[in-house]
């Protein structure tokens, strides 16, 4: 990413940030901190480094630590290019990574790290287990071990609620229906920081993410589905849909995510909860894929295959009551206007976008059967 797009996405960030009116506490709070972000090179996560560097200031520092297994360009071509940023390329899985990151003496943890997402678990399950389950407890472990304030963890709504909950989704709603080893995996972290809550009292807070879209996520053959749609929109290139289209997900800006963690990651009575972050907003696939079509001008007609089979959820809307009473979220940014700013994005960073885009031979039934662009 040059520095003239960097900066333009720091804007973006920034401005959001003038826009949502964080309290003055939270501010106040983040000011000087030193804070450890595991995935901070992927698509949440650079967008949350940079609003903690807006936050902590020229006394403190964002550390972040990942593997850069987003995609397939293997550099940190995702970060801006901060004074207060450092980046450790590691593994969650690794000793020698998560000592050297813990000691710069990190106050709070964000750890969004993961084996990233269903099809890519099932693929890969032993894989899958290993970072989600295994190098999750290391961090655990080394959060207690060294008396961070807070360990906000990155979960996921899509993949906890299990196939057939009933709708708004509220954070009691417990199924055990779960259909990849990444659902299992997400309820299985959630659990564990429960744990560590309960059992060492390290202060534990677990955000659930819906359908993130936004600056910032390469599309790839296990990547979000707005990310694929843009690219192959762009290169005039049928959309594929698995299912009928009638489907609904709730599809949320990534800087939305951003605010809920920033507010997560401060107010005491996150502390031990669970909570959903989301648009509140049900939108059909079909409405996403037109929409994404007319953005784009792509006259190709849309594609419609097979549902996989661990794709079981007709709809997805989530009820956000609990984040807005307790830490005061709420989404700002409408479904147009976010794949407006994601389309800017992708236009002013569409060579690095097309050198990261990852679409392996022998792709999943996810994108089987459409064209990729392979250099």
């Amino acid at each position: 990413m040059n520095r003239q797009n960097s900066e333009k996405r720091k804007g973006y960030v920034d401005d959001y940030l003038e826009r949502c009116q964080l309290p003055g506490e939270v501010h106040a709070y983040y000011r000087g901190k030193r804070i450890l972000v595991t995935g901070g090179a992927g698509a949440i996560g650079s967008n949350l480094v940079i609003g903690l560097s807006n936050l902590v200031g020229d006394t403190g520092q964002v550390i972040i630590l990942d593997n850069l297994s987003a995609t397939k360009f293997k550099e940190p071509w995702n970060v801006c290019p901060l004074s207060n940023v450092m980046f450790v390329e590691g593994d969650i899985r690794d000793d020698v990574a998560l000592k050297r990151v813990f000691l710069e003496g990190p106050d709070l943890v964000f750890h969004l790290a993961a084996f990233f997402a269903n099809q890519n678990s099932v693929d890969y399950q032993e894989t899958s287990a290993c970072v989600d389950v295994i190098g999750h407890i290391k961090l655990l472990e080394y959060s207690q071990l060294n008396a961070i304030e807070k360990f906000v963890y990155a979960s996921s709504g899509c993949a906890i609620y299990g196939s057939f909950p009933k709708l708004p989704l509220e954070e009691d709603f417990i199924s055990m229906h779960l259909t990849t080893p990444y659902q299992i995996n997400k309820m299985t972290g959630e659990m564990y920081c429960n744990f560590y809550n309960h059992h060492y009292g390290l202060k534990t807070v677990n955000c659930r993410f819906f359908n993130s879209f936004g600056p910032g996520e390469a599309p790839g053959q296990y990547r979000n589905v707005i990310p694929n749609f843009i690219y192959w929109a762009m290169n005039g290139i049928g959309l594929p849909i698995t299912g009928t289209g009638e489907e609904t997900r709730d599809f949320t800006y990534v800087l939305d995510l951003m605010q809920g963690l920033l507010r997560a990651g401060y107010y005491e009575q996150a502390v031990g909860e669970n909570f959903n972050l989301a648009a509140g907003e049900e939108i059909a696939v079909r409405d996403m894929a037109a929409k994404v079509n007319e953005a784009t001008s792509n006259k190709s007609p849309i594609v419609f295959t097979e549902r996989r089979k661990w794709d079981t959820k007709p709809r997805l809307l989530a009820s956000i009551e609990k984040a807005q009473r307790l830490i005061g979220y709420r989404p700002l940014v409408q479904f147009e206007e976010g794949l407006r700013v994601n389309l800017e994005w992708f236009q002013d960073n569409l060579e690095i976008i097309e050198c990261a885009a990852d679409f392996k031979p022998g792709m999943s039934s996810a994108v089987r059967g459409v064209k990729t662009l392979s250099k």
